[in-house]
């Protein structure tokens, strides 16, 4: 357990690394390069090319370089991103967007695997219920990384030198190259995949072949309305309720509201599902979401009103805390033998959810913006519903939330 314990907190501080770094940079493309909109076009190519990688990219590398060694490469992405900022232009920036975008998705899909792995490996040595290992680990990284979103808008605020964010992401890379445990295959697994290595192609389109799944295909609604929520939270309620009622200089003390809440929730919901079950929570996140979303309908902000306006953050960061650890769980769960494609197409969808959010953002009014997050949430409660049907009824009589997803080891690796 404790070295388990150890590598699952060497992702985390290496995500809370490399994303205050990046989060900070982030948040200030458009204003740092606002000159014929080259932030904002560095940020719609990075997402471009996160779409692109997320189809292709994540079981290949993490088939011929494991879960380590695709994180460590990737994060360098991140770095590059960073380096281009030092010297920004057209000819910096773009292409290390692009460099970003491609490296994005195997490191979450990695990092997804990697937990996963550990989770399951862990449960079967102490005899113990896979999902609920699996979801305390997610929520031990959700509350490490999403402090991130804390000092990266702090550094946001107070405009530190872009030096210090590049020594974070360095730092980030080079802690998980030194001490992340690599998994490894035990003898018979190894012979299993020298007997059936799958073809190259075959790895390349692992991505979409994992649609043929009629639950992967069921979550994609429930997967892109984590895209959505967050989008309208960094994107919308910032500029029109936050900005226009008590200027700029708020959104950071905010949105650090939201992350704090988010960290110390995400502990919570991955500790608490053992005891309450998955369905449970992801009614709590739909109906505190839901509420959010009517009250934002009705409410005129004021700036005599200062304490509502991190009141929806907060609630807000507790129902992401819930998409986050448990969705994430969920795809681990599943799909255990397919990880590295579950995860992609998580990666993917996610990604869709967030490029479509951040493309009507300045064609839409936020009342229909409004009413299409209540529309996606709908839909994706109804999909996620027949999903927890069709398990329910693969195993006649076995509760879902107590299946023996994961008593078969892992078809990959199998120990750390």
């Amino acid at each position: 357990m404790e070295r388990n314990l150890k590598n699952v907190l060497v992702i985390s501080f290496g995500f809370l690394l490399l994303f205050t770094a990046y989060g900070g940079l982030q948040n200030l493309q458009s204003s740092l390069h606002s000159e014929e909109g080259l932030g904002v076009a560095s940020l719609s190519v990075l997402y471009a090319a996160l779409i692109l990688s997320s189809m292709f990219l994540p079981p290949i590398l993490i088939k011929k370089l494991g879960c380590k060694w695709t994180i460590t490469g990737s994060m360098c992405c991140y770095i590059a991103f960073s380096l281009g900022n030092f010297y920004a232009s057209w000819y910096t920036l773009i292409p290390t967007s692009v460099i970003l975008g491609l490296g994005g998705a195997p490191l979450w899909s990695a990092k997804c695997t990697y937990l996963t792995i550990a989770g399951n490996s862990y449960a079967e040595k102490a005899e113990k219920n896979g999902k609920d290992i699996i979801n305390q680990y997610f929520g031990v990284f959700f509350l490490i990384f999403q402090s991130s979103g804390i000092w990266g808008n702090l550094i946001s605020s107070l405009i530190f030198s872009q030096a210090s964010t590049k020594a974070s992401g360095v730092l980030a890379a080079l802690l998980i190259a030194i001490f992340l445990d690599e998994i490894k295959s035990d003898q018979a697994e190894t012979e299993k995949e020298i007997l059936e290595t799958p073809s190259f192609w075959s790895t390349f389109l692992a991505t979409f072949q994992h649609l043929k799944d009629k639950r992967q295909c069921l979550l994609i609604p429930l997967t892109m309305y984590s895209g959505f929520e967050q989008g309208f939270l960094s994107g919308d309620y910032t500029k029109t309720y936050v900005t226009c009622a008590l200027g700029i200089h708020y959104v950071g003390y905010v949105m650090i509201c939201f992350s704090a809440v988010n960290s110390l929730c995400s502990l919570l919901f991955g500790k608490i599902s053992q005891f309450t079950g998955r369905k449970l929570l992801f009614a709590l996140a739909t109906v505190t979401n839901t509420t959010c979303i009517i009250a934002l309908l009705l409410w005129k902000p004021h700036p005599k009103q200062l304490a509502v306006f991190f009141i929806f953050p907060a609630l807000w960061g507790l129902s992401d805390a819930i998409w986050q650890t448990q969705t994430n769980g969920l795809y681990g769960i599943l799909f255990e033998k397919h990880k590295e494609a579950a995860f992609a197409n998580y990666r993917l969808w996610e990604s869709f959810g967030f490029v479509i959010a951040f493309g009507y953002s300045t064609k839409l009014q936020v009342y229909i913006k409004l009413y299409i997050l209540l529309s996606v949430l709908v839909l994706s409660m109804v999909t996620y519903g027949a999903v927890e049907y069709l398990e329910a009824k693969s195993s006649p009589g076995t509760p879902t939330a107590t299946k023996k997803e994961n008593v078969e080891p892992p078809t990959q690796e199998s120990s750390m």
